[in-house]
């Protein structure tokens, strides 16, 4: 019987590693999980040691606010190594934290799989090569990250990204409208703020308030929120209702909402390369700390925060960040490419571009067949 580690810190590792989990299942359904994550993990029958996602966030000041909380998950993994003897240890995203797992991995002389590995090709090759150094396995989900750590001297398997396993709409968009109760005459506006509660604090109120002016111009605009699984829906609508707005908010639809809208206004993660597969239109916002911000301009190598746009290497979706993320930008913006369908359609096509470099469907598989060679669990 197997044991494996899996140890990941925010709501979007937690699925990605969730479905890498289900896959071991169906290959070695012998094999017991533990480890740091959350409800996906846990609803695969991973025993949850540790839920992080409270201390989530994004940026340098912002994690040291909980830096001692992120010391303390690490003593108890450390130690939850040592009692349990796992085979192998399966580190999704979580950049620095599973850095750290991965020489404590080395130092105990068990072999490590990370799967959305540090992005050494955004914040230098320093990351590649501590990993390289650690003997970790990449499994590589985009082709830049795979170049970046086999030059640093890493074992790289690429895989593919799993959104392309992932991503499935089976309802017609007469059905979908249908059920969310959306006109289809009407232009539909996606809303997707993020999933931490730094980013909805943050991102959401410029959005609605954008929302609020554009309805307020013209009722052939209709709003929609899906929210990820994790986020308070209560919240949000309370958040909505300080504000003269028709908007529709849905859980667990994404997809959906992606698949029929004409346009997102997005906070920049998963969510943007999600709709670049589907082949949604989008503005991408952002806002982080001053001083994280500072930090990132210098060290940050890609002109661009969003995947889709590092990926094609160009401007392909407007970014709008830090002060430029405010109700009025957005707003002119989103009004432009209204007003120019062209603009819309030549995304379209962009988006169609970017995701054949993702790879092919079938990730998923490689990479829970990855780790269970790694563990010595699958010949």
């Amino acid at each position: 019987m197997g044991k494996v580690m899996v140890v990941t810190g925010e709501v979007s590792g937690d699925i990605n590693a969730a479905r890498v989990v289900r896959e071991i299942k169906q290959l070695a359904p012998e094999t017991v999980f533990f480890g740091m994550g959350s409800t996906a993990l846990k609803e695969e029958g991973v025993e949850i040691l540790i839920d992080p996602t409270e201390i989530s966030t994004i940026g340098f000041t912002e994690a040291l606010k909980n830096l001692n909380a992120h010391l303390d998950n690490l003593k108890t993994l450390k130690k939850a190594i040592d009692r349990e003897n796992p085979d192998v240890l399966f580190l999704v995203d979580n950049a620095e934290f599973n850095m750290l797992m991965a020489r404590i991995a080395r130092k105990r002389h068990i072999p490590a799989v990370t799967y959305f590995s540090p992005s050494a090709w955004i914040w230098g090759s320093w990351r590649a090569k501590w990993l390289a150094r650690y003997k970790a396995t990449i499994a590589s989900v985009f082709p830049m990250e795979a170049e970046v750590y086999r030059e640093a001297g890493a074992e790289v398997v690429f895989v593919g990204h799993p959104l392309l396993d992932t991503i499935k709409i089976e309802k017609t968009p007469e059905e979908i409208y249908s059920e969310l109760e959306l006109d289809p005459e009407k232009t539909t506006i996606g809303l997707l703020p993020g999933s931490r509660l730094q980013e909805i604090e943050s991102l959401l109120p410029e959005m609605l308030r954008t929302a609020e002016r554009l309805q307020k111009e013209d009722k052939k605009y209709q709003f929609v929120i899906p929210l990820a699984r994790n986020v308070d829906q209560d919240r949000v609508a309370s958040m909505a209702a300080d504000y003269e707005l028709i908007i529709k908010l849905v859980k667990g639809r994404n997809y959906e909402v992606m698949s029929i809208a004409d346009l997102l206004i997005t906070a920049s993660g998963t969510a943007t390369l999600e709709a670049a597969i589907i082949g949604t239109p989008m503005i991408i916002v952002y806002k982080v700390s001053p001083t994280t911000y500072r930090l990132v301009k210098k060290f940050v190598k890609p002109e661009y925060i969003g995947m889709p746009n590092i990926i094609a290497g160009k401007e392909v979706l407007p970014e709008l960040l830090q002060e430029r993320a405010c109700a009025e930008e957005i707003y002119a913006t989103t009004r432009s490419l209204l007003q120019k369908p062209y603009q819309l359609n030549n995304m379209r096509m962009e988006l169609k571009y970017i995701r054949e470099k993702l790879g092919t469907p079938g990730g998923v598989r490689k990479t829970a067949e990855l780790v269970l060679k790694k563990g010595g669990l699958l010949s």
